[in-house]
Protein backbone atom coordinates (compact mmCIF):
# COMPACT_ATOMS: atom_id res chain seq x y z
CA UNK A 1 0.00 0.00 0.00
CA UNK A 2 1.27 3.05 -0.97
CA UNK A 3 1.50 6.32 1.45
CA UNK A 4 1.32 9.62 0.32
CA UNK A 5 3.87 12.20 0.86
CA UNK A 6 4.97 15.41 -0.02
CA UNK A 7 7.27 15.16 -2.89
CA UNK A 8 11.13 15.44 -2.24
CA UNK A 9 11.43 13.53 1.13
CA UNK A 10 12.22 10.22 -0.18
CA UNK A 11 11.37 6.92 1.32
CA UNK A 12 9.94 7.03 4.00
CA UNK A 13 11.10 3.09 4.96
CA UNK A 14 8.86 0.57 6.21
CA UNK A 15 10.19 -2.55 8.66
CA UNK A 16 13.50 -1.10 8.15
CA UNK A 17 13.76 -2.32 4.60
CA UNK A 18 14.35 1.19 2.77
CA UNK A 19 16.66 3.79 3.96
CA UNK A 20 15.37 6.66 5.28
CA UNK A 21 15.81 9.81 3.35
CA UNK A 22 14.11 13.19 5.13
CA UNK A 23 15.14 15.56 3.08
CA UNK A 24 17.23 15.19 0.02
CA UNK A 25 16.86 18.71 -2.06
CA UNK A 26 18.22 20.86 0.32
CA UNK A 27 21.33 21.73 1.28
CA UNK A 28 23.98 23.04 3.67
CA UNK A 29 26.30 25.56 3.16
CA UNK A 30 29.77 24.24 2.60
CA UNK A 31 31.21 26.17 5.10
CA UNK A 32 34.68 25.85 5.95
CA UNK A 33 35.58 26.25 9.31
CA UNK A 34 39.26 27.02 8.60
CA UNK A 35 38.80 29.57 5.99
CA UNK A 36 36.47 31.25 8.41
CA UNK A 37 39.14 31.39 11.06
CA UNK A 38 41.76 32.33 8.49
CA UNK A 39 39.25 35.45 7.55
CA UNK A 40 38.33 36.32 11.19
CA UNK A 41 42.46 35.89 11.97
CA UNK A 42 43.28 38.39 8.46
CA UNK A 43 40.57 40.94 9.25
CA UNK A 44 42.87 42.74 11.73
CA UNK A 45 39.08 42.63 14.13
CA UNK A 46 40.44 42.05 17.46
CA UNK A 47 38.37 39.03 17.77
CA UNK A 48 39.03 36.63 20.89
CA UNK A 49 37.09 32.79 20.55
CA UNK A 50 35.06 32.20 23.85
CA UNK A 51 32.08 29.89 24.25
CA UNK A 52 32.36 26.24 23.72
CA UNK A 53 34.10 26.25 20.50
CA UNK A 54 37.25 27.57 22.30
CA UNK A 55 37.24 24.31 24.39
CA UNK A 56 37.33 22.53 21.11
CA UNK A 57 40.14 24.14 20.15
CA UNK A 58 41.91 23.52 23.47
CA UNK A 59 41.78 20.10 22.87
CA UNK A 60 38.53 19.28 25.34
CA UNK A 61 36.00 17.27 23.68
CA UNK A 62 32.71 19.31 24.57
CA UNK A 63 30.03 19.05 21.73
CA UNK A 64 28.63 22.62 20.43
CA UNK A 65 26.88 23.91 17.54
CA UNK A 66 27.83 27.27 16.84
CA UNK A 67 30.35 30.10 17.55
CA UNK A 68 31.28 33.04 19.94
CA UNK A 69 33.53 35.64 19.78
CA UNK A 70 34.27 38.26 22.05
CA UNK A 71 35.04 41.39 19.38
CA UNK A 72 36.51 44.75 20.13
CA UNK A 73 33.59 47.46 20.21
CA UNK A 74 35.69 49.42 17.31
CA UNK A 75 36.25 46.56 15.08
CA UNK A 76 32.25 45.64 13.82
CA UNK A 77 32.89 46.54 10.72
CA UNK A 78 36.63 44.66 9.51
CA UNK A 79 34.98 41.60 10.68
CA UNK A 80 31.09 41.49 9.21
CA UNK A 81 33.65 42.75 5.90
CA UNK A 82 35.34 39.52 6.73
CA UNK A 83 33.25 37.04 7.11
CA UNK A 84 30.20 38.15 4.77
CA UNK A 85 32.14 36.22 1.49
CA UNK A 86 31.39 33.02 3.27
CA UNK A 87 27.86 34.18 3.23
CA UNK A 88 27.85 34.90 7.07
CA UNK A 89 25.43 38.29 7.31
CA UNK A 90 25.18 40.20 10.49
CA UNK A 91 21.39 40.53 12.28
CA UNK A 92 22.27 44.21 13.55
CA UNK A 93 23.86 47.58 12.13
CA UNK A 94 27.18 48.06 14.10
CA UNK A 95 25.20 50.80 15.96
CA UNK A 96 22.63 48.50 17.28
CA UNK A 97 24.96 45.81 18.36
CA UNK A 98 27.09 48.27 19.91
CA UNK A 99 23.57 49.41 21.99
CA UNK A 100 22.22 46.33 22.42
CA UNK A 101 26.15 44.88 23.61
CA UNK A 102 25.34 41.73 20.91
CA UNK A 103 24.61 40.19 17.83
CA UNK A 104 25.25 37.43 15.37
CA UNK A 105 26.66 36.89 11.78
CA UNK A 106 24.62 33.70 10.39
CA UNK A 107 23.46 31.87 7.26
CA UNK A 108 22.62 28.05 8.52
CA UNK A 109 26.11 28.50 10.80
CA UNK A 110 25.36 30.91 13.89
CA UNK A 111 28.26 33.38 15.12
CA UNK A 112 27.47 35.30 18.25
CA UNK A 113 29.43 38.18 18.97
CA UNK A 114 29.54 39.91 22.15
CA UNK A 115 30.63 43.69 21.68
CA UNK A 116 31.09 44.94 24.97
CA UNK A 117 34.38 46.85 26.50
CA UNK A 118 33.74 44.74 29.94
CA UNK A 119 31.04 42.25 30.53
CA UNK A 120 30.13 41.55 34.56
CA UNK A 121 30.74 38.04 35.95
CA UNK A 122 27.72 36.17 37.81
CA UNK A 123 29.89 37.76 41.23
CA UNK A 124 30.02 40.86 40.15
CA UNK A 125 33.49 41.12 38.86
CA UNK A 126 33.80 43.01 35.37
CA UNK A 127 36.14 41.71 32.82
CA UNK A 128 37.73 43.97 30.62
CA UNK A 129 38.53 43.52 26.47
CA UNK A 130 41.55 45.64 26.90
CA UNK A 131 42.98 43.74 29.41
CA UNK A 132 42.08 40.04 28.25
CA UNK A 133 43.27 41.22 24.67
CA UNK A 134 47.23 41.23 25.51
CA UNK A 135 47.01 38.17 27.12
CA UNK A 136 45.65 36.15 24.67
CA UNK A 137 46.60 33.08 23.15
CA UNK A 138 46.84 32.32 19.28
CA UNK A 139 46.60 28.58 18.17
CA UNK A 140 47.29 26.73 14.77
CA UNK A 141 44.18 25.15 14.15
CA UNK A 142 45.74 24.53 10.45
CA UNK A 143 49.22 25.17 8.62
CA UNK A 144 49.07 29.06 8.42
CA UNK A 145 45.64 29.66 10.77
CA UNK A 146 45.62 30.51 14.00
CA UNK A 147 42.89 32.06 15.96
CA UNK A 148 43.23 34.18 19.11
CA UNK A 149 41.67 32.92 22.35
CA UNK A 150 42.10 34.28 25.80
CA UNK A 151 44.71 33.31 28.04
CA UNK A 152 43.27 30.54 30.23
CA UNK A 153 42.52 32.23 33.39
CA UNK A 154 40.70 34.90 30.95
CA UNK A 155 38.53 32.50 29.39
CA UNK A 156 37.72 30.94 32.56
CA UNK A 157 36.32 34.10 33.89
CA UNK A 158 34.65 34.56 30.77
CA UNK A 159 32.82 30.96 31.49
CA UNK A 160 31.74 33.24 34.30
CA UNK A 161 29.74 35.42 32.20
CA UNK A 162 26.19 33.37 32.29
CA UNK A 163 26.39 30.91 35.14
CA UNK A 164 24.85 27.86 33.78
CA UNK A 165 25.31 24.50 34.45
CA UNK A 166 27.29 23.77 31.19
CA UNK A 167 29.62 26.63 31.76
CA UNK A 168 30.31 25.33 35.42
CA UNK A 169 31.04 22.67 34.09
CA UNK A 170 33.16 24.10 31.73
CA UNK A 171 35.18 25.79 33.75
CA UNK A 172 35.85 22.55 35.75
CA UNK A 173 37.19 21.08 32.55
CA UNK A 174 39.33 24.11 32.13
CA UNK A 175 40.73 24.19 35.48
CA UNK A 176 42.09 20.24 34.95
CA UNK A 177 43.64 21.42 31.94
CA UNK A 178 45.23 24.37 33.76
CA UNK A 179 46.40 22.13 36.46
CA UNK A 180 47.89 19.41 33.71
CA UNK A 181 49.86 23.15 32.43
CA UNK A 182 51.07 23.58 35.76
Amino acid sequence: MAEDRPSGLGSWGRGGREPRVYNDGVRGSDFDEVEFFRAVAESGARALLIGRRALVVLGIPVLTGDYDFWLHIDDLASFNAAVEPLGLLPTHTPEEARARGRYAVENDEHVDVLVARSVPTVDGLRVAFDEVWPRRQTLEVAPGVGIALPALDDLILTKRFGGRPKDLEDIRLLEALRSEDR
